[in-house]
């Protein structure tokens, strides 16, 4: 392990010189790489250069234990006492930035909602689980693009796809895949019990033109007139686009836009995406079993977590997670959620490594 750190290290001090050349700089899709892997090797590097540092603190202090100075002794002592502990954090933290990435981490994703078993409480509750990730969006900076949405009579969603793009969107938001159940009092309750409904969540990793290949012949596109708000234009101008992909049969439809060439690109941008989850489904097929871990696989047909409004509870079946919070979360405070999944997670690779 030491030896790898000190080549990362290595690599990392290459890295920024590599940056500082004009010509590298002059390429951006070279620079792009380096600046991604310098990004990388960053925290791994500062916590390898700590470690060294507190362990040559730790070798002088241990030397003074013999020094004829009593004082000098005891602050030897209480020296010892402190750097063993603080090294065995880093030591700890270093065996998790060492866990294999998920290549996908870094990128940006394409979030779908969908209204599952309830009826129109259950649009009203994908609405809220869309307001939910928007305000954690904005809390992280992360820009929200709604691609495509289809309402009912009453506020709620039957379905909302959106982009959401940012730094390291995808390795925050993957573990929440899945079916979201909601236990509470409808507003169109008028005696006062409460429901279950339930929307279903998907989190795909956005892909690129490099990535997924999409010829045009392999495309069905058709126009239609949108539906919903817009005025005039609604009745106006086919602006509404369906793309069929007849390899695989998926079927996008985008109609946010009031541009016909706007809705094309958004649509697009679905397709590559899950095209995308599709490949990386069927190339992880063989390891399936392996990533069934209490995390969960991340399949849409696995119930993940239950939002209990009148007890103002929290659960996360996956990891037995239950907090009393769910007012601070659906205003976005989903980190108290999000975090120890990914602790469980590493967890879990931690396990495989040994193993």
């Amino acid at each position: 392990m030491r030896e790898k750190l000190a080549s990362f290290a290595e690599r990392f001090d290459e890295i920024l010189s590599l940056m500082g050349d004009p010509q590298v700089v002059s390429d951006q899709k070279l620079y792009r790489e380096l600046a991604s892997e310098h990004r990388h090797l960053e925290p791994l590097v500062h916590a390898w250069r700590q470690l060294t540092g507190l362990e040559s603190e730790l070798a002088d202090s241990r030397s003074l234990l013999k020094d004829s100075d009593p004082d000098m002794r005891e602050m030897a002592r209480e020296e010892v006492s402190r750097l063993g502990p603080a090294i065995e954090e880093i030591e700890q933290s270093l065996r998790i930035l060492l866990l294999p990435r998920d290549p996908n981490d870094d990128k940006n994703v394409i979030l779908e909602i969908r209204a599952g078993t309830g009826g129109d409480e259950a649009a009203l509750f994908a609405a809220d689980v869309y307001r939910m990730y928007q305000r954690y969006a904005e809390a992280n900076s992360w820009r929200i693009e709604v691609l495509d949405v289809s309402e009912n009579d009453i506020g709620g969603f039957k379905e909302v796809v959106c982009s959401i793009t940012g730094a390291s969107v995808f390795s925050r938001l993957k573990f929440e895949s899945g079916v979201h159940r909601v236990q509470r009092v409808p507003s169109t309750e008028t005696q006062g019990r409460i429901h279950t409904s339930a929307c279903t969540v998907a989190i795909l990793p956005e892909a690129d033109d490099v990535e997924v290949e999409v010829n045009d012949s392999e495309l069905r596109i058709d126009t239609y007139r949108a539906s919903g708000a817009g005025g005039q234009h609604v009745n106006k101008t086919e602006s509404a686009i369906r793309i069929t992909h007849l390899p695989s049969g998926l079927v996008v439809t985008c109609q946010d836009e009031k541009s016909q060439h706007k809705n094309k690109a958004k649509a697009m941008k679905i397709l590559r995406a899950r095209l995308f989850e599709q490949m990386e489904a069927e190339a992880h097929a063989e390891r399936a079993a392996d990533r069934k871990s209490q995390v969960g696989s991340g399949d849409r047909s696995e119930r993940i977590r239950t939002y209990n409004y009148p007890q103002n509870r929290l659960t996360d079946h996956r990891i037995n997670l239950t907090l009393y919070k769910l007012d601070q979360i659906v205003q976005g405070a989903m980190d108290m959620v999000i975090e120890p999944l990914i602790q469980q997670h590493q967890a879990d690779l931690m396990m495989q490594e040994s193993a």
